[in-house]
């Protein structure tokens, strides 16, 4: 596996790949209209020319497995869906997705988040070292934590 910065041709794997990932989530706040899964292709344009994507691929056939995509705005780097593909996770992908994204924006204070119900993707974030520091309820299914490292 390798991990590149993702060019503009990638976009829309990289949108299916969100499609295909965040259906667990979708799942587990049963609600299939969650922001991820909403989200279009100019949606994802925007926020390719506001900041950085990675992308991770298979070394053997190119196939993108897993993505992240971050932007720095006031001394602090947001960082956005982590995405691996559902038969690629558990293997240590997004741990190496999030440490690379971290490296293009060394010495700074990161920031990411995600549903309360999300407890794997919580656990990992607080195995990379982030602390909550803030939840924000969305609606009625939807609580956000908030971490920061």
């Amino acid at each position: 596996m390798t991990i590149t910065k993702a060019e503009s041709a990638d976009l829309r794997e990289i949108l299916d790949l969100q499609y295909l990932a965040y259906q667990s989530e979708a799942e587990l706040l049963n609600d299939f209209s969650i922001p991820p899964l909403m989200q279009t292709i100019d949606e994802v344009r925007e926020e390719y020319a506001k900041g950085i994507f990675l992308k991770a691929i298979e070394d053997d056939n190119n196939n993108i497995i897993g993505s992240v995509r971050a932007y720095q705005e006031n001394g602090t780097a947001y960082i956005g869906k982590l995405i691996v593909r559902p038969d690629k996770q558990s293997q240590g992908i997004g741990t190496k997705l999030i440490s690379a994204v971290e490296r293009e924006y060394p010495g700074t204070r990161y920031e990411i988040f995600t549903s309360d119900k999300s407890i794997r993707t919580i656990r990992l974030y607080e195995h990379l070292g982030y602390v909550r520091f803030k939840e924000q309820k969305i609606s009625e299914k939807l609580n956000l934590i908030f971490l920061e490292k």
